[in-house]
């Protein structure tokens, strides 16, 4: 089973993507469907509306990241400018704390040692030049080929000896639309059948398992976009008082990255430190921004994660995070996105299977 989530994941995640976003939708679907619109044609019109949105989005950030790309070589200048400093800094502590906790005698000892060994280097130097024979003609250097190295960019290189990848990953990517919009036009029809599969109480029992796993999945992702917005605008209201460049695409980026499990305070700090090169210099700024980015991470998941995702997910920390463990080391990155509504999933089949509940109570809050 391991191996098949590993070799499929390909498939394995489009296909629970598809699933995730459908659930997520099928309550706009039923309010379209108040207004008496047949299943079909309400599906197709919010599956317009989140593409439109979804290719809004996009169109934002390409426009912000056309700026950031254009900007890109003046940031190595600014890296080397802020490294030199530090190191500036850096040496010069050490001297003063160097000359604090030496004592006078000791520094002058060793300054008269360093004067010494230095005038030893220097009439040994010259005894060497009276007594070497005089130096052969020296030769032109030999004619070496000289080999064009390849004048495409460190990222388009990797682009392009890792195509094949990118091309298996839009060409999934490119069903999730067709599978969301299926999946709901089809609903009633794929829930009817598949609640047909099983008989006498195993049947309610699967339908208690699957409307359960729908209000997870809706509960968990819609209190995160809602967590994620939060933090969102805030870090882009801060972003613009503190003049960030480029705030629009890097609030929203900082937000959204904070809200991943274990590594999102590190992940959230990345984008407004890489668009703040261009403009500060002082370490202190840089630790203002750092500090003020960790209070947005830390207040929102100890005071708001709990009340708007961790009632509705009802998982133990250690479930998570084998959890996360697990789904990352097979799927990578998107592993630990879907690490939590999986875990959850799971539980909610343990709670309603009545020869699995213990190991649902095992893996409950």
């Amino acid at each position: 089973m391991t191996a098949l989530l590993y070799f499929g994941r390909l498939f394995i995640v489009t296909l629970l993507l598809s699933i995730f976003i459908a659930f997520i939708l099928e309550p706009v679907v039923n309010l379209f469907m108040r207004l008496r619109l047949p299943r079909g044609f309400a599906s197709f019109l919010v599956c317009s509306l989140a593409l439109v949105m979804l290719y809004s989005g996009a169109l934002l950030a390409y426009s912000q990241a056309a700026g950031i790309w254009d900007e890109m070589p003046t940031y190595s200048q600014r890296i080397s400018q802020i490294t030199e400093k530090v190191m500036v800094e850096v040496e010069s502590f050490e001297k003063t704390a160097n000359d604090l906790l030496t004592p006078r005698r000791v520094r002058d000892q060793e300054r008269l040692a360093q004067q010494q060994a230095e005038a030893q280097k220097q009439q040994s130097a010259r005894r060497r030049r009276a007594t070497d024979p005089p130096m052969a003609p020296l030769l032109p250097p030999p004619v070496q080929e000289v080999r064009i190295k390849s004048e495409r960019s460190p990222i388009v290189e990797y682009l392009y000896e890792n195509w094949h990848q990118f091309y298996d990953i839009l060409l999934m990517a490119s069903f999730v639309p067709f599978l969301v919009y299926f999946m709901l036009s089809w609903r009633d029809h794929f829930v009817h059948n598949f609640l047909r599969v099983f008989q006498g109480e195993s049947r309610g029992i699967a339908a208690a398992t699957l409307d359960g796993i729908a209000r997870m999945a809706r509960a968990y992702v819609v209190g995160n976009f809602i967590l994620g917005l939060l933090l969102a605008l805030v870090s882009m209201g801060f972003f613009w008082v503190v003049k960030v460049p480029y705030w629009l695409i890097v609030g929203p980026m900082s937000g959204f990255l904070s809200l991943v499990p274990y590594i999102g305070l590190p992940l959230a700090i990345i984008p407004p430190y890489l668009a703040a090169l261009t403009v500060y210099d002082n370490v202190a700024d840089y630790l203002v921004i750092g500090t003020t980015v960790a209070f947005f991470h830390l207040l929102a998941l100890n005071l708001l994660y709990p009340k708007l995702v961790g009632s509705r997910v009802h998982l133990n920390p250690l479930a998570v995070t084998v959890g996360l463990m697990f789904w990352g080391f097979l799927w990578g990155g998107i592993g630990l996105v879907l690490a939590i509504p999986l875990t959850a999933s799971i539980k909610a089949i343990c709670d309603h299977m009545p020869g699995l509940s213990g190991y649902g109570r095992l893996m409950g809050d």
